[in-house]
């Protein structure tokens, strides 16, 4: 009886597993596919019309008009539509998380305050079904980045479509991520927003463990510190220094100490009030990673539109500039990050501007856009189709999408819900 019990409970499990599990990866591209017709918006501001994409073993090797070049291999007609470079969310715990409400499903902040050696690439789930629905959104790929403490870790470049973290990886561990003090705090007492008393204090710990980090040795200690090791590669520009900070104080401090200690590469993240320091942060070569578009202002002074022109005044003053979903449900909210550059080219950008946010402006701070981030001879074939504007929610619907050439799925737990309750009340 017990053994009937077990193999039961056995097959149970089985079928489980097997009904939530994602579906199997694309296999690698194994013939030459031709994209004839469509409108290629190329990621870097230009486009080509009645255009003929060829990419073979994953790598894209002729783009152009249809009258310049021949088409070969399987040939996809995309006649009336539109291809784009996929997508880039940075600064995301995608496969970091998949239940909010469920603790062992969050895997995106270790305990502790000074935690650069902590990498969040083994703890990234490639078969969450959250990150499988960012595919028929354009959203290809991502920047999976810890949260928590002062140093939350360190932070690398995966494509949403793979076995495992290992198969998933396009860079390893491209940058370590800061969350600076705020000058600022809301005090419960008076109700209202005070000066944090303890900005300064706050401020010289995280200088004074750099400065330990600065003078660590790896030859000459007898005892390895994997902190002060994790830190090293700041100094000399292998990785970027992502600063999480909002305020123009906070700005201004961080970038005075990135040139304290001779860190090389600093990326600004969320930055609300960044546009105040524009010319600072071009000056500097600092580019920004903008909190959600689809937010409120911070102050009460700042104009209502902010959130959505702010693209708009730093690109226009030089700096570059990538968009991110980080906030409530920020995980499910990043299928909104086609819909947050349309939101933008609404105030002050054009949509091929706009597209630049999402594609090769992430792609250049992340330190990929020599493979992805634009259709270009040479580069991964890591692109989508869609039947209208990928900028527009009402318009993006996806036909086909490739990453490094495979042929993905668009097959999502949510499109087959969507497809089975469509079929209730139509044929009702």
């Amino acid at each position: 009886m017990k053994r009937s019990i077990y193999i039961f409970s056995l097959v149970v499990l089985f079928i489980v597993q097997f009904n939530i599990a994602q579906q199997t990866p694309a296999p690698k591209q194994n013939k030459t596919i031709s994209i004839i017709g469509a409108t290629a918006h190329i990621g870097n501001g230009k486009i080509i019309e009645n255009s003929v994409i060829v990419f073979e073993n994953g790598i894209i090797t002729q783009i152009g008009q249809a009258s310049n070049i021949s088409s070969k291999g399987e040939i996809i007609d995309a006649k009336n539509k539109h291809v784009y470079p996929g997508f880039i969310i940075p600064n995301s715990t995608l496969g970091l998380g998949e239940i909010d409400a469920v603790r062992a499903t969050r895997d995106f902040d270790e305990v502790g305050g000074m935690l650069p050696h902590i990498r969040s690439l083994v703890a990234y789930n490639a078969e969450s079904k959250v990150t499988e629905s960012m595919r028929p959104n354009g959203v290809l790929i991502g920047q999976i980045t810890p949260r928590g403490g002062v140093i939350s870790g360190t932070s690398s470049i995966v494509q949403f479509d793979a076995w495992n973290w290992e198969d998933a990886a396009i860079k390893v561990d491209d940058g370590i991520h800061i969350n600076w003090p705020n000058n600022v705090k809301w005090d419960r007492k008076t109700q209202r927003i005070e000066p944090n008393k303890k900005y300064n204090e706050q401020v010289n710990k995280i200088q004074n463990y750099f400065a330990q980090a600065n003078t660590y040795d790896i030859k000459s200690n007898k005892s390895k510190n994997n902190e002060f090791e994790a830190i090293k590669n700041l100094f000399t520009g292998k990785q970027n220094l992502y600063v999480n900070a909002r305020s123009e104080k906070q700005i201004i401090d961080a970038i005075d100490f990135v040139k304290e200690f001779g860190i090389k590469n600093m990326v600004l993240v969320h930055g609300d009030e960044a546009y105040k320091v524009s010319t600072l942060l071009k000056q500097n070569n600092i580019p920004v990673i903008l909190n959600r578009v689809h937010s409120l202002p911070r102050s009460d002074d700042d104009d209502y539109d902010l959130p959505f022109k702010h693209a708009s005044l730093l690109t226009k003053s030089g700096v570059i500039v990538a968009l991110e979903a980080n906030g409530g449900m920020e995980r499910m909210n990043s299928r909104n990050l086609p819909f947050y550059a349309g939101t933008v080219s609404g105030y002050g950008l054009t949509d091929e501007e706009a597209l630049q946010l999402i594609t090769i402006n992430p792609a250049k701070i992340l330190g990929i856009d020599d493979k992805y981030g634009s259709l270009e001879i040479g580069k991964s074939a890591t692109l989508f189709i869609s039947e209208g504007n990928a900028l527009d929610m009402r318009t993006n619907i996806l036909s086909r999408a490739f990453i490094d050439g495979r042929d993905i799925s668009l097959e999502t737990h949510q499109t087959k819900l969507w497809k089975r309750y469509m079929d209730k009340y139509e044929g009702n």
